[in-house]
């Protein structure tokens, strides 16, 4: 190729080629030419749910029987008996809070009974001695009232409890038949006398 052409084109070559140059490094700077995907935004924190679709960390319980205001209320995980009859308004002037465990941790879906004290002219019932007067309620009942029952004793008593803390509240009578030393014949002398 004559040398005057080669002159001619070589500014045409260094143009090409640095425009060629220029086009790469302008991909490069601005990412045209990435294939790494831009990682996704994480969600919004949401808040936390328990098994039952709640905000962990609450409870739902019914407290009804000689309190104010009866009815559902949430509490803080962790909250005992005492809170939801105090958030219940109080109880009456007719409750009979000695019946009522009230230092007993709250269990999800727990209904919490306030029993009312009998009028004063009411006929005693024809209970064996030391035995409850009513179905004695396995989810807030006391180490004392379930060895008062039947059978129990105090070592059963505190099985019970101690399934009642491990497991939450008693959603029927039958669950009594997981506790070590109450079997079928028990549980049906129990039937009539417990509640969940």
């Amino acid at each position: 190729m004559p040398e005057f052409l080669l002159q001619r084109r070589r500014p045409l070559l260094v143009a090409a080629v640095a425009l060629v140059l220029i086009l790469f490094a302008g991909r490069f700077v601005l990412g045209a030419g990435t294939t790494t995907p831009a990682a996704p935004l994480p969600p919004p924190p949401a808040e936390s749910t328990g098994a039952t679709g709640l905000p962990s960390g609450r409870v739902v319980v019914d407290v009804v029987g000689a309190v104010r205001q009866p009815g559902l209320y949430r509490l803080e995980q962790g909250s005992r008996i005492a809170d939801a009859v105090a958030r219940a308004g109080g109880a009456t002037a007719k409750a009979e809070l000695a019946l009522v465990n009230l230092a007993a941790p709250l269990a999800d879906g727990t209904q919490i009974v306030v029993p009312a004290r009998p009028p004063v002219g009411a006929a005693a019932t024809a209970t064996a001695p030391g035995a409850p007067a009513g179905p004695v309620h396995l989810n807030s009942a006391t180490l004392e009232q379930l060895d008062a029952l039947p059978g129990v004793g105090p070592v059963t008593a505190q099985k019970i409890l101690d399934y009642r803390q491990q497991h939450g509240a008693f959603s029927s009578v039958d669950e009594l038949d997981a506790i070590p030393g109450i079997g079928p014949k028990r549980l049906d002398q129990l039937r009539d006398l417990v509640a969940p």
